[in-house]
């Protein structure tokens, strides 16, 4: 009989971490221009807020148009993550970041012109629909490189990380560029940047996923979200993102109304800066618990948090409170992203993860339409009970459907067709 006995030096040597991650062979290739590109997805509905509140003097007109931005990029996203799946990521990046660049130039230019809401609305669409699905991507090619490795885990983490710090670094560029420099400054950057940094990440084709396969037999094309527990993970990152929708608006009204406007991107870093903390902790520990309940807790943990941001009246209690709901996001992600690896097959992972992503942006749209009419119609601080009422529901439906998350029996594809699929680690 084997033995069940390892050393530790051998346990130390398999043991998940950062360091080994970072030594995979290739990575460095799609990480550093990965970073550059997504780095504008995090400063884009800021920009946009601060840009038309300035031109319109509504927090409602400005949320609105956000909205609009979120919602064509979270009924988009799918579909261009799909067609990366069949034809090949740089396939569809480069044609999308021209296109994306091209439309947040024009949105800049209406909304300077003091063009009707109407225009402002037909510019947005086609600003969220051709938003680069970097993040995405960039996990598929991670997927690839670990197939059944414990080091996806570590891979989902550091990916949340990567985006958290984005976010903590975005706003932060976007409230001074619009503050300090001009308020078409965020939106011009944005489209500068998404330009070189798509086509820099393009470019890495040596590490893309191949087109149509999943690395042993040909898939046919089903859409990821017929797994039961895509849709279940879909609900759950919606509550996620009416938290990042309705702090954006939320904080920006809130530090307006005290007559201190640059500490918008203070607060908003600080809350992303939690995230990106718990998402180090995360990657960086051995996970014996399954990751259905890890998103469980994690998740309830989240809606508590939430639920008191209303009550905050100062700055450093919203900071503090911030802090909080951020140290919860990152669990919910990382274990949400790494159940995608056990429950979809390979051929339709970038698909999947883009309907994560959309439907971060799609609860995103939503907050930041919802509060920011609060903000305008009921008292400071009112958007804040948007992120307590989307986690609360989002959590409510999770405890109901957490069964549908359980993987796949082994050597069975979720999307239809032959061949084996290889076990994943989760943890």
């Amino acid at each position: 009989m084997a033995s069940t006995v390892t050393t530790s030096k051998d346990s130390a040597a398999s043991r998940p971490g950062y360091g080994r991650l970072l030594r995979t062979r290739g990575a460095w290739t799609f990480l550093l221009p990965g970073f550059a590109a997504r780095q504008p997805f995090a400063m884009l509905t800021l920009s946009i807020v601060l840009l038309v509140r300035h031109t319109t003097g509504s927090y409602g007109a400005a949320g609105a148009v956000a909205a609009a931005t979120g919602v064509s990029m979270a009924l988009f996203a799918p579909y261009s993550g799909r067609l990366a799946d069949r034809h090949g990521q740089r396939a569809v990046l480069v044609p999308g970041v021209l296109v994306h660049t091209a439309a947040g130039l024009a949105l800049t230019a209406l909304a300077l012109t003091d063009a009707p809401l109407w225009a402002l609305f037909a510019a947005a669409v086609p600003t969220g629909a051709s938003v680069p699905q970097v993040g995405p991507m960039v996990r598929a090619r991670w997927g690839v490189r670990l197939k059944g490795s414990p080091l996806l885990t570590t891979a989902a983490a550091f990916e949340s990380v990567t985006d958290e710090f984005t976010f903590v670094v975005g706003p932060l560029l976007a409230t001074a560029l619009c503050t300090t420099v001009d308020p078409a400054a965020g939106l011009l950057t944005e489209a500068a940047l998404t330009l070189v940094g798509g086509l820099l990440f393009a470019a890495q084709k040596g590490t893309q996923p191949a087109a149509g396969r999943d690395g042993h037999t040909r898939v046919e094309h089903v859409s990821a979200l017929r797994v039961p527990g895509v849709r279940v993970l879909i609900v759950t990152f919606l509550g996620i993102g009416s938290v990042f929708g309705g702090m954006q608006v939320s904080l920006a009204a809130f530090t307006q109304s005290i007559g201190e406007p640059g500490l918008n991107g203070v607060l908003y870093g600080v809350f992303a800066a939690g995230n990106m903390i718990s998402g180090i902790v995360c990657g960086a520990i051995a996970w014996k618990t399954s990751p259905q309940r890890r998103l469980v807790i994690g998740y309830a943990a989240l809606a508590l948090t939430a639920s008191a941001l209303w009550t905050a009246h100062s700055a450093l209690l919203l900071a503090a409170l911030g802090l909080l709901v951020g140290m919860c996001i990152a669990p919910a992600l990382i274990t949400g992203y790494t159940l995608v690896e056990s429950l979809v097959a390979p051929g339709a992972r970038t698909e999947a993860f883009t309907w994560l992503t959309g439907a971060v942006a799609l609860g995103q749209a939503a907050a930041v339409t919802v509060a920011g009419q609060l903000e305008d119609r009921l008292w400071g601080g009112a958007g804040f009970l948007v992120p307590m009422a989307g986690t609360v529901l989002a959590l409510v439906t999770l405890l109901a459907s957490r069964s549908r998350l359980a993987a796949h029996p082994r050597g069975r594809t979720v999307a239809r067709g032959v061949g084996h699929r290889d076990p994943v680690a989760v943890d």
